[in-house]
């Protein structure tokens, strides 16, 4: 590891990006080229010491989780992240689409959404980055580890998954859910990730397996979605999708008609976040 390289080439790229490129305001009294060191810690999700020693240089060795998640925070692209990596001593990290790597882009798009219910989910329903108004609306989807980080996987093996979607509606997301799985199985082939989750839901669920001998093929991208929200009930949403094919990832936000109830209840997720309340649907 070259601890004087590294805090370098830190120090440069932090200084390359500006706050409007990351969704934060200038402010009339900011004299730092790029951002602030705290503010890169924020967006990497690491403590504003960490960080700064890294930086200075006397910081410890990072772990490629750390690194991670700077590259995602500095808005690093591809080559930039390799890069990165190996200053720090490791291996450059897989470039295939089961990577959770997200397109700098597509950051760029997604920190422009922070008041909308979105998220960056991968081609396996992996959720990588979610805004609060989505964590608000969806629960917290981007803690899972293993298999389970796949909704795809959690829907049939995870009972709690389902209870989101009104109970009529449930059939529709199951084959859904199916047919999406059953596209990346087919791009990706059986030793990819999408072929081990098939592996162990066909091994786990009868009614996964039953779906998928019969081959469905995935429609429309966008369309109506009915949410029954634990506290503001029923919401009746619009989801559209911004694929990246590059990454195998999609942008996905959810919207409601102006005037309805349910835009109502989104405003209104807003400002409780993950408060408990009692609201009739």
């Amino acid at each position: 590891m070259d601890r004087a390289r590294l805090a370098e080439y830190l120090r440069t790229r932090r200084e390359a990006v500006q706050p409007e490129d990351v969704g934060l305001p200038r402010g009339r009294r900011r004299r730092t080229r790029g951002l602030r060191r705290e503010e890169v810690a924020v967006l990497s999700d690491m403590s504003i010491d960490y960080y700064t020693r890294l930086e200075q240089p006397r910081g410890p060795h990072p772990s490629e989780q750390m690194l991670t998640a700077i590259a995602r925070g500095l808005r690093l692209s591809l080559e930039e992240r390799d890069h990165l990596f190996r200053l720090a001593g490791y291996a450059t990290p897989p470039r295939a689409a089961d990577s959770g790597y997200v397109n700098p882009g597509m950051l760029r798009i997604f920190d422009g959404l922070r008041d909308a219910p979105a998220q960056v989910v991968s081609h396996l329903g992996e959720t990588l980055l979610q805004t609060p108004l989505s964590v608000a609306l969806l629960g917290d989807e981007s803690g899972h580890t293993g298999l389970a980080r796949s909704k795809h996987y959690r829907w049939f093996t995870d009972p709690a998954t389902r209870l989101i979607h009104p109970v009529e509606d449930r059939p529709e997301q199951t084959r859904l859910i199916v047919a999406d799985l059953h596209e990346s199985y087919t791009r990706t082939g059986r030793g990819s990730r999408a072929g081990t989750i098939v592996d162990a839901l066909l091994a786990r669920s009868p009614e996964f397996a039953a779906l998928w001998r019969e081959h469905p093929v995935a429609g429309p991208y966008c369309g109506p979605v009915r949410l029954q929200h634990p506290e503001v009930g029923l919401l009746e949403l619009h989801c559209q999708r911004l694929v990246d094919p590059d990454q195998s990832q999609q942008l996905v936000v959810h919207t409601a008609a102006p005037g309805t109830a349910s835009a109502d209840k989104l405003r209104l997720l807003a400002v409780i976040g993950g408060q408990r309340i009692s609201v009739d649907s």
